[in-house]
């Protein structure tokens, strides 16, 4: 019987020392395993995070750093000798030019057809020619084209009466025609000149830059990319230049020649219309003694 209380009471004990040995590992819930082995002591439990990897400074620096272009106009002008400035100049002279030319004559075309649409609601509506003409604006060139019959129809006298007075007022009426024709091409010639030579000053510039390509390349005595972009950059600069300046010219050219044709035409009809008038007007009686043509329309 005392056996038996012993070996109950060594049962107690040890199931106490288990029990104090395994509460920890309960507590933190683990479970122990019988086949585990056991943890190396060497070996930390948990190893911690490893701190994030800051940004490099050129990462952050890529992202906020603006680069200025070496070889853009301001240091074509800047890094430019004489002979590319002029050749600079020259193109910018005729960019200038040629956009004053076309708008001025856009502007001019503009007054000179509001001019056809006056000249057609006032002037056949007037009573006679010298009324009508007096009732345009000054400076119309309808105004002009009636004033020039007027005065062919009213001087025709001493030796211009010996030629028809048919022939004279359709001269003098051509005439007047002719120089409102020329008046219109008013610096059309320049916008003409512009298209046929600036390609050429951008290529003149072109190959000036390869002239600076080739010299850099021969003083460094290798061809590398920082000897040869620079030169190349300001000849493919004033080749684009060059292009810029031709194209608005060449097509300006074209339109006002379009829009000088249409105007054209209206005053062309309008003198025609003008001559008949002054041809079919009755004729004045000259008196006796009156010099020969003398006699005029009655205009």
């Amino acid at each position: 019987m005392l056996k038996i209380i012993r070996s109950a009471g060594l049962a107690a004990i040890v199931m106490i020392a288990v029990a104090s040995v395994l509460a920890p590992q309960i507590a933190d819930g683990q479970t122990p395993s019988p086949t585990a082995a056991p943890a190396s002591p060497a070996s930390p439990a948990a190893a911690p995070a490893a701190p994030a990897a800051p940004a490099t400074p050129a990462a952050a620096s890529r992202a906020t750093e603006v680069v200025d272009n070496p070889y853009g106009l301001q240091a074509l002008w800047a890094g430019g000798d004489i002979v590319a400035r002029i050749t600079l100049g020259i193109l910018v002279i005729m960019s200038i030019g040629s956009w004053y030319v076309i708008v001025t004559k856009v502007y001019e075309q503009a007054k000179m057809n509001a001019n056809a649409r006056s000249a057609e609601k006032t002037f056949w509506k007037a009573p006679s020619v010298r009324e009508g003409a007096a009732g345009l604006k000054a400076g119309s060139p309808y105004r002009f084209i009636a004033e020039s019959g007027l005065e062919a129809s009213t001087t025709h006298t001493g030796l211009l009466g010996n030629v028809d007075l048919n022939t004279w007022v359709s001269m003098s009426i051509q005439r007047a025609i002719e120089n409102v024709s020329s008046r219109t091409q008013d610096g059309l010639a320049f916008l003409a000149t512009v298209g046929s030579t600036a390609p050429f000053v951008g290529l003149f510039g072109t190959v000036w830059g390869i002239y600076h390509a080739l010299t850099a390349i021969g003083i460094a005595g290798q061809a590398s990319i920082d000897k040869v972009a620079g030169p190349v950059g300001e000849a493919l600069i004033m080749t684009a230049l060059g292009l810029a300046v031709a194209v608005p010219a060449v097509l300006g050219y074209n339109w006002l020649i379009r829009r000088n044709k249409t105007a054209m035409d209206y005053v062309r009809s309008f003198g025609a219309d003008v001559h008949a008038v002054l041809i079919s007007a009755p004729k004045v009686t000259a008196p006796a003694g009156t010099p020969r043509g003398a006699a005029t329309a009655r205009a």
